[in-house]
C-alpha cells in the first residue's frame, strides 16, 4: 500500500473512531476509579501519571483505547500553579519512560516527550479554576510514514 493511501486510511478510520467516541459526567479527580465496569477517563488514562488534585475535563477531552494504548486529547483543569505544572510533567513522565524531546517555558508552556512508538505533548496554560492552571495533553503514535529522503552530497558523474 503506498504510504498516502495509508494516510488517508489512517485518518478516515481515526475520523470515524472520533465521531463515535463518548464521555460522560463533567469532571473527575485523578485519584478515583471506577470498578463498576463502565470505565472512566480516568481508567481508560490510567497509566499517565497526573499531578496532584487534577480534574479531567470531560467534554473537552477525546480518548480512544486504554492503558498503555490510549490516543487522544485529555484537557485538566489544575490546581497548581503552571510553573509547578511544568515541573511536574518535566520531572515526572521521563521516570515513567518518556523522553523529552523538546520543552519550551513562558505564559504558554510546551513539552513534547516520546515513548516507543507514541508522542505526548503537554501544554499548560495559566488561567485554570480558582488562579490555577490548565494542561490539555495529547497522546498520538508517531508517525508510520517513512523519513524523507535527504539530499545527496556525492557529485553528479556524468
Amino acid at each position: 500500500m503506498k504510504p498516502v493511501a495509508f494516510k488517508s486510511l489512517l485518518l478516515s478510520t481515526f475520523i470515524l473512531l472520533a465521531g463515535c467516541a463518548t464521555t460522560s459526567g463533567n469532571s473527575a479527580s485523578t485519584g478515583s476509579s471506577s470498578s463498576s465496569g463502565n470505565g472512566t477517563m480516568n481508567d481508560l488514562i490510567v497509566n499517565a501519571q497526573l499531578p496532584a488534585g487534577a480534574r479531567i475535563n470531560h467534554s473537552q477531552s477525546l480518548i480512544m483505547g486504554s492503558g498503555e494504548n490510549w490516543v487522544g486529547r485529555v484537557m485538566l483543569e489544575l490546581d497548581q500553579n503552571p510553573n509547578a505544572a511544568y515541573n511536574f510533567f518535566l520531572e515526572q513522565y521521563p521516570q515513567q519512560g518518556w523522553t523529552l524531546v523538546s520543552a519550551v517555558r513562558g505564559k504558554t508552556s510546551l513539552l513534547v516527550f516520546t515513548k516507543a512508538d507514541r508522542s505526548a505533548t503537554v501544554e499548560l496554560n495559566e488561567g485554570g479554576v480558582m488562579g490555577g492552571s490548565q494542561a490539555t495533553l495529547t497522546v498520538t503514535p508517531k508517525s508510520t510514514l517513512p523519513p524523507a529522503p535527504t539530499p545527496s552530497t556525492q557529485p553528479v558523474r556524468r
